[in-house]
């Protein structure tokens, strides 16, 4: 990922090709899909143990129904992002 970053920052070629392969590339664009998956999961994630550091959701009760709503919202972010991708 870190060479088509470098490839498309390189010149208005690099970038051309790089939006052409991504455009024309199933591999490609599951690559994409798949690492903007992770971050988007990551991401809510995150905000899930920054609710915990604040003292809320810590119970057994709360804590769940708070990992349910970060899996709800990952599972819809990533097939969001997979409609934006293809």
């Amino acid at each position: 990922m870190l060479y088509v970053f470098d490839l498309s920052l390189e010149s208005q070629q690099g970038f051309d090709a790089v939006t052409d392969m991504l455009s024309n590339s199933f591999f490609a664009k599951f690559i994409a899909w798949g690492l903007v998956s992770a971050l988007l999961y990551h991401f809510f994630a995150g905000i899930k143990h920054l609710i915990m550091d604040c003292g809320y959701c810590e119970e057994l009760e709360s804590g769940t129904m708070i990992a349910k709503a970060t899996l709800a919202a990952g599972v819809v972010s990533v097939l969001l992002a997979g409609v934006w991708i293809w």
